[in-house]
């Protein structure tokens, strides 16, 4: 049995460029979504969104590989992220004043059945507090602007701003929905400066 690793199957997708900018089109895709607020190193709610987007998510590859003879890898955590004074986003970095969605790409293959099943059987096994605020839900990106961040998640803030206020207006772009990052590192086992996180920004042309 293949196991597919959409990180290797999608590098345009999961693989920018760490020295410029780069433009994607990202077509639709199923993702397991969450939505909070608050600063996720000191959120209770931050903590709780994640277990439950990964217990369900594991259990979903394990229903793919047993029931379809699908193997996959989980794909890595993604999160948007906005504040009503994006300020607090790229100078000031207010993590209380933010709002977020985490979430888990799917495979295509992964059913609304097969998710609703999975929500049921992870609720009677473990029952984590946030899995009631778990759906399945397509995302269209369309056109992006990326690039990938080598280095803490504190120190995205200047990459961050002169993405907004260098790339975007000197190319004919215009922001078109929430900053997305894609966390291909684990921070429990990888230094601040060494984490690998794709920093991506939703456009439209002007």
């Amino acid at each position: 049995m293949t196991k597919i690793d959409f990180k290797k199957e999608w590098k345009h997708l999961y693989r920018p460029s760490a020295k410029e900018f780069v433009v994607e089109d990202v077509p639709p895709l199923n993702f397991l979504m969450i939505d909070g607020h608050g600063d996720p190193n000191r959120a209770q709610e931050y903590t709780e969104a994640i277990e439950a987007l990964y217990a369900v998510a594991y259990k979903l590859k394990f229903t793919s590989k047993k029931e379809m003879d699908q193997d996959f890898v989980v794909p890595p955590l993604e999160g948007l992220w906005w504040a009503e004074d994006m300020d607090s986003f790229t100078t000031r970095l207010d993590k209380s004043a933010w709002d977020w969605t985490m979430m888990i790409m799917q495979p295509e293959w992964i059913t609304r059945e097969m998710f609703e099943k999975g929500l049921q059987q992870v609720e009677k096994k473990k029952n984590p507090p946030a899995l009631s605020r778990l759906r399945l839900e397509t995302y269209h990106e369309g056109l992006v602007v990326q690039i990938m961040h080598i280095g803490s998640y504190d120190a995205e803030g200047p990459t961050i701003a002169r993405l907004h206020t260098g790339f975007i207006p000197e190319n004919g772009y215009k922001e078109a929905g929430k900053h997305h990052e894609i966390y291909l590192s684990d921070p429990r086992k990888v230094a601040p400066e060494k984490l690998k996180t794709v920093l991506r920004q939703p456009v439209r042309r002007i």
